[in-house]
């Protein structure tokens, strides 16, 4: 785009003197509000930053709020700094609290990516610093910001989790063929395999797969009015897709986010029989294969540790790992904090949830894991 020419001053009216230009206006700096639960119209303002702010993600979308306290009754501190009557900047917070995992002011529980969303710097340092002020009011032991991209060289930061994200290409052949060779084959195994993917309505399935799934591996499942929460305040923007066998066997699941022009598989679960019929690798492909047919442009594969199964598996679709910056303000602790399951504290914790029968699990899962975030 050219640069903007500024138009010659008009000649000054005869007999009268040349009037000094005036000089421009102070901008006005950006105050800090907070979202109130349930003001649907600064929720629709807040929205609207969002969708166009480069730096947001569907994790800053403000029927979070909503969930974090119907579902896991979070104090919520929802900022977002204003200038000139519009929205400049965002920042979602919720207040963690338990006598096993401590105490946080966090960007945001259950979110992999929720930090200052801003349109200019100022707004972000007056963002972060009302965070830092609430967290310390509240007595928090940490202030935890989940960003994309690194701000401070001087905080401490949590190099733990990756992200894996890459383009949909517009055409199904072509995102078949950037598939890795041996990966492309199981993709290719549950296709011969005749299974078959649909789109659910509801999260019956989905649930009954994924929790089974995270108790095989010792952690404890998220309640079923969770995901239940999550359909009904995103609606469109949260899809379930379930592959099942040839025979309408229950083998895998998957529900994703839609945000703009991506597609982010966020939580799954799956049968024990199917990694034999492939059935974790058909699902992505299916859902790779519906992003494309309705447009989307990027496929976010999400968070993963670095080292685990589930790292490996991204790689193996040809996803390059990104590093998630992960930044905290340490008040009452020394170290940051490790809640989860690489710690070697909550080893036995794991051996015993994994002993445990499922309904018993399910009963206590949400107990638990509303403090992990």
């Amino acid at each position: 785009m050219a640069p903007r020419r500024t138009p010659p001053l008009a000649p000054p009216a005869r007999g009268r003197p040349p009037s000094r230009p005036s000089p421009p206006r102070a901008r006005r700096v950006a105050t800090i509000h907070r979202l109130n639960p349930g003001d649907a119209a600064a929720a629709a303002r807040w929205d609207a930053f969002v969708f166009a702010c480069p730096e947001a993600t569907f994790f800053h979308r403000a029927a979070w709020q909503q969930v974090m306290h119907e579902v896991f009754g979070h104090p919520t501190f929802y900022l977002y700094a204003e200038q000139d009557g519009a929205i400049v900047g965002v920042l979602p917070l919720a207040q963690v609290k338990s006598l096993l995992f401590g105490h946080a002011l966090v960007s945001l529980p259950f979110c992999v990516y929720a930090g200052v969303a801003a349109s200019d710097e100022a707004a972000a340092q007056a963002l972060e610093a009302e965070a830092q002020r609430i967290a310390q009011q509240l007595g928090a032991e940490h202030l935890e910001l989940r960003q994309l991209t690194r701000q401070h060289d001087g905080w401490p930061r949590q190099d733990l989790y990756v992200t894996f994200r890459k383009p949909i290409l517009p055409d199904e052949e072509a995102n078949m063929l950037a598939i890795p060779r041996k990966q492309r084959a199981m993709v290719r195994k549950g296709i011969k395999n005749g299974l078959v993917a649909t789109f659910d309505d509801g999260v019956d399935r989905f649930f009954a797969l994924y929790a089974s799934n995270v108790h095989r591996h010792g952690t404890p499942a998220l309640p079923k009015r969770y995901f239940e929460t999550l359909r009904r305040l995103f609606g469109p923007d949260c899809s379930v897709l379930t592959v099942t066998s040839a025979e309408g066997q229950l083998l895998s699941s998957v529900l994703s986010f839609h945000f703009r022009d991506e597609i982010l598989p966020y939580y799954a679960g799956d049968d024990e029989a199917a990694r034999d019929l492939a059935a974790n690798d058909f699902k992505y492909w299916e859902l790779m294969r519906h992003a494309c047919a309705q447009g989307f442009k990027t496929f976010d594969y999400g968070r993963s540790k670095v080292g685990t199964g589930p790292y490996a598996f991204k790689k193996n679709w040809g996803f390059e790992p990104q590093p998630l910056h992960y930044e905290y303000r340490l008040y009452k602790r020394e170290a940051i904090p490790q809640n989860n399951p690489a710690n070697a504290k909550y080893k036995l914790m794991i051996e015993t949830w994994r002993k445990l029968p499922l309904p018993v699990a399910n009963w206590l899962g949400p107990f638990v894991v509303r403090s992990l975030g």
